[in-house]
């Protein structure tokens, strides 16, 4: 086992961004790989205009590569936000107007993978209040997710660096897909299971790979400290990725890491260019 059984999507919002956005599809094939994901591109809007839609789609296409996972609209993310659907008032309504466009586009490109961030704590707004909403929220995309079928992807981040953000756990994650499943009764939402952020909330990564396995519909990752590519810090990640596969699990590793001083073409030397492309 090791990193050649892995399925590797590079995550085009954090690697490459020294491109413009449409770019960046055919750089990853340059470097190799023919699966990517994405945050949601178009901070500034949640329904960019359909031409935006349809460059991005040639763009994939024209490269050959696959999009297998997109964020909804999540506020300015990169920046100071982690989410918008459980924010009381214009930023909630920006995610209901996203839904269907974000899920459209997953469809029209083959991506089966939509993740809902789940936004920061508000000064002064009750949190049961914001619970509320945000499964109001995950319940139109989970339906929406499975309109076109595709999983509802929720995700755990770390307080270090998300400190008002209320998911900084696993369990507190799978809480809220257990949530999700039990309202709408479809059984799509999963667990976003990133290993860099777990290890920065100093969790044991080996026992919530046993734990939350069979809950995980797809896996993040990147070294700590850091954030950088695989050996670039003290995570086991070969050996992780070797207990997810031992647990079950079959989806992708995105590759959501920084690429440090170099340009991102350069970060991927930890794998070998064979085990690259999408299988």
């Amino acid at each position: 086992m090791g990193y050649s059984d892995q399925r590797f999507d590079v995550n085009l919002s954090i690697l490459f961004t020294e491109l413009p956005l449409l770019e960046r599809p055919a750089a990853a094939a340059a470097a190799g790989f023919t699966a990517v994901e994405l945050w949601w591109p178009w901070i500034e809007t949640p329904t960019p205009a359909q031409a935006e839609l349809d460059a991005l789609k040639k763009a994939l296409d024209d490269a050959g590569t696959q999009l297998v996972g997109l964020n909804f609209y999540a506020g300015e993310l990169p920046g100071p936000d982690r989410g918008a659907l459980s924010l009381p008032g214009e930023e909630s309504e920006r995610f209901r107007a996203n839904i269907d466009v974000a899920a459209d586009f997953a469809a029209s490109v083959g991506c089966t993978a939509l993740n809902a961030l789940y936004g920061n704590r508000v000064e002064g707004v009750d949190p049961a209040v914001q619970d509320e909403l945000a499964l109001e929220n995950l319940v139109l995309a989970a339906r929406a997710a499975h309109r076109v079928g595709a999983t509802l992807l929720i995700e755990t981040l770390n307080d270090t660096e998300s400190p008002h953000y209320p998911l900084v756990s696993a369990p507190a994650g799978v809480e809220v897909v257990d949530r999700v499943n039990e309202a709408t009764g479809l059984g799509n939402a999963t667990f976003l299971l990133d290993l860099y952020h777990l290890s920065m909330n100093g969790e044991d990564l080996s026992q919530v790979i046993k734990a939350y396995a069979a809950k995980t519909g797809h896996v993040q990752i990147a070294d700590n400290p850091g954030r950088g590519a695989p050996g670039t810090g003290s995570l086991p990640l070969e050996r992780l990725l070797d207990e997810l596969a031992e647990a079950g699990y079959e989806g992708r590793v995105g590759l959501e890491y920084k690429p440090g001083d170099r340009p991102s073409a350069e970060a991927f030397d930890w794998l070998p260019a064979e085990h690259r492309p999408a299988r």
